[in-house]
């Protein structure tokens, strides 16, 4: 099963990639926002191209995204389908010149990922998926490969975290899970790539005990779920994106469905 919007927002994602591409490793002029996260005119760029071809494919989908979110709460809240945009996510890896930063637009209904699309504009690969669509990794050149996440441990037991946040409450997780698992392999790795490592297989578990925003995950979460992936809230509920007054999600935990260790990770997950 595929969805008719999926082809052209896979298209509008590389698109926006391209236009973010020539501020990469540029000189480049970094703003603050309110809430003291950094954006450049590559964000605003994507923001504008993503924003105006979104509403053109489908005008009775409103598009939220994170370089314009000030919308009313009242109006948000009466929303069934909406398209969930973080036009650049990684904005600090962008500065820093490395490849780890992404495009990502969510298709949202009743709260729920129905596809995401999750562009890496340094590399023109695509990953894209959704919980009754599958998930795929798709380069450049066009060629596309299914994904699937493992299920099957073997070695050690790896764990994805963010490169640059964390909190105390994640490294007491990072340290209930060594004692639970023996010997970890950390993997860090910037923006929304993480829920793809694990989308991919090459990862067992994305714990995120630290805050992120709505757009910073619905793309990716549908990507895992198409992989045969799932993200629950510490208390084992799937993570949702019914609208919020503030767009933070509570801390989740990424990981295949059906992994045997799901319940000792969230017993884990809720200590202290």
């Amino acid at each position: 099963m595929s969805h008719p919007y999926l082809p052209t927002v896979i298209d509008l994602v590389r698109e926006a990639g391209e236009v973010i591409l020539p501020y990469w490793r540029s000189e480049l002029s970094v703003e603050e926002k309110a809430d003291a996260s950094p954006v450049t005119a590559a964000d605003l760029a994507a923001h504008h191209l993503l924003s105006d071809k979104l509403s053109a494919l489908d005008a009775s989908i409103p598009v939220l995204s994170e370089e314009a979110c000030d919308l009313p709460f009242d109006t948000r809240s009466r929303w069934t389908r909406w398209w969930l945009v973080d036009p650049l996510d990684g904005t600090k890896e962008f500065i820093a010149g490395t490849e780890e930063f992404t495009v990502n637009v969510a298709l949202i209904e009743e709260g729920r990922v129905v596809f995401g699309v999750v562009g890496i504009p340094a590399t023109g690969r695509c990953y894209y998926g959704g919980s009754d669509i599958g998930a795929w990794a798709s380069e450049s050149s066009g060629d596309a490969r299914p994904l699937r996440v493992s299920t099957e441990q073997s070695g050690a037991f790896r764990v994805v975290a963010s490169r640059r946040h964390s909190s105390a409450a994640q490294e007491q997780l990072i340290d209930g899970l060594k004692q639970a698992f023996g010997a970890l392999e950390l993997v860090n790795v910037g923006s929304s790539l993480k829920f793809c490592l694990l989308a991919e297989g090459e990862a067992d578990c994305y714990p995120r005990l630290a805050p992120t925003s709505q757009w910073d995950t619905a793309a990716a979460q549908g990507v895992l779920e198409g992989a045969g992936g799932q993200v629950l809230d510490v208390t084992g509920a799937p993570l949702d994106y019914a609208a919020r007054h503030d767009f933070l999600n509570p801390s989740f935990l990424a990981l295949p469905q059906g992994a045997p260790w799901r319940d000792r990770l969230v017993e884990l997950a809720n200590r202290g």
